[in-house]
């Protein structure tokens, strides 16, 4: 029986398409998700090394309105992610075409803003579950399908993807090697996106949302090895705005003695500009950790 699993899983995947970029394969594939009971899309960097040997696979979670495709294509991560041999594994950020009354109404809640949480209100939690998503199933999707090494993995992200990065590897102490992320929204509970989110998705018991914030699951963290790296542009428009919180989150670090590594970029805002400047260093960040 366990011979046949991968493979009714392999013919699951339907293949979108396949470029090739820095000696690997840029591939976008879709499947039929059944924690968000919906077709998902995702997509795999395959580097050369995967030709010969299973490598690292390394998650990347995309911000507010992004699909698969804002990463692949502006971020500028593949001649890293070739050169120190990671598959990088990019999802979309929510589940579409659900058909849920007022999932397309605003641009940060619903569709293409799924917040990487595991909804409990109706009418989002039967589709809304992308952190069991993106923590199990998709994880699992790629381990028997692509040459990775299931023991080797990292996460990161941006904007509401930095959070969801940042809560992955905060929830799931040591089935991540490192962690990162580029304008993370820090702290939900305390910001406009997030209470707006977190509201709808989870309900109006506030004491459920902290299970989903980054400042408040540090708290409680059991300290085993996690080296976070963070980037944030001084010039973030969303950092003035108070979306972001960083500070907050890098208090709460520094009372815990967790180690972390933030960078405030002169000049720098929250697009993919900024990404695309400091992506490398991010990329060696999780290959340091990833290849040892």
């Amino acid at each position: 029986m366990s011979l046949i699993f991968p493979n009714r899983e392999r013919m699951a995947l339907k293949q979108i398409s396949s470029n090739k970029c820095f000696g690997g394969f840029q591939k976008v594939f879709e499947h039929d998700s059944v924690e968000l009971s919906c077709k998902m899309k995702f997509a795999v960097y395959l580097p050369p090394r995967a030709d010969t040997g299973k490598c690292p696979a390394l998650y990347w979670l995309s911000g507010l309105t992004c699909t698969e495709q804002n990463f692949i294509s502006k971020s500028g991560f593949h001649q890293a992610a070739s050169e120190h041999g990671l598959v990088v594994v990019a999802p979309d950020t929510s589940p579409r075409g659900c058909g849920i009354a007022g999932e397309e109404d605003s641009w940060d809640f619903g569709t293409g803003a799924g917040f990487y949480v595991d909804a409990t209100e109706q009418p989002w939690k039967a589709n809304y579950r992308m952190y069991s998503y993106v923590t199990r199933e998709l994880p699992q999707l790629i381990n028997a399908n692509f040459p990775v090494d299931p023991q080797r993995m990292s996460v990161f992200g941006h904007s509401m993807g930095g959070h969801g990065a940042l809560i992955c590897a905060l929830k799931n102490p040591g089935k991540y090697r490192s962690v990162s992320a580029f304008a993370p929204i820090c702290n939900p509970v305390a910001c406009p996106w997030g209470k707006k989110a977190f509201g709808g998705y989870l309900g109006a018991d506030q004491s459920q949302w902290k299970a989903y914030d980054a400042t408040h699951l540090v708290k409680s963290y059991p300290g085993t090895q996690l080296d976070i790296l963070i980037d944030q542009g001084k010039d973030d428009q969303f950092l003035s705005d108070g979306q972001l919180l960083p500070d907050n989150f890098i208090a709460a670090c520094t009372d815990k003695k967790i180690p972390v590594v933030f960078r405030l970029q002169e000049g720098y805002d929250h697009s993919y500009y900024f990404i695309a400047t400091f992506i490398t260093d991010h990329i060696r960040h999780h290959a340091k950790y990833l290849n040892a």
